[in-house]
């Protein structure tokens, strides 16, 4: 009656992508990496990497493996390894992560804490 869970490692390494002009409202979980140029309204979680386009925008709050952010965030978010901040982002909120990098220009208003995320 009930299946056993299919192994999935072969979606690692493959990116999802949602456009510029998309708007999702509700919450996206994701294995794959995942870029999001269009909008998104809601939490998101991924076991890979996350690609926040220029365009892009996410209120809400995020988990992820690591992130490069080049549009708008707004929320939570905790990232294991790498959080690379571009020079057109712009973050508010509380961020934990392992490692930080941001580029001159950006505008990064959160507090922010590095440390191992388990």
């Amino acid at each position: 009656m009930f299946e056993k869970p299919k192994n999935q490692d072969h979606l690692l390494g493959k990116t999802n992508r949602i456009v510029e002009g998309t708007v999702i409202t509700g919450d996206v979980t994701t294995l794959a990496d995942f870029r999001l140029d269009g909008k998104l309204n809601g939490n998101f979680t991924s076991q890979g990497k996350i690609v926040i386009g220029a365009t892009g925008e996410v209120i809400g709050d995020v988990i992820c493996k690591s992130i490069d952010i080049e549009g708008t965030f707004s929320g939570k978010l905790q990232a294991e390894g790498m959080l690379n901040v571009k020079s057109k982002a712009y973050i508010r909120g509380e961020v934990i992560v392992g490692k930080l990098s941001v580029e001159p220009g950006a505008r990064f208003e959160a507090s922010c804490e590095m440390k191992s995320i388990n």
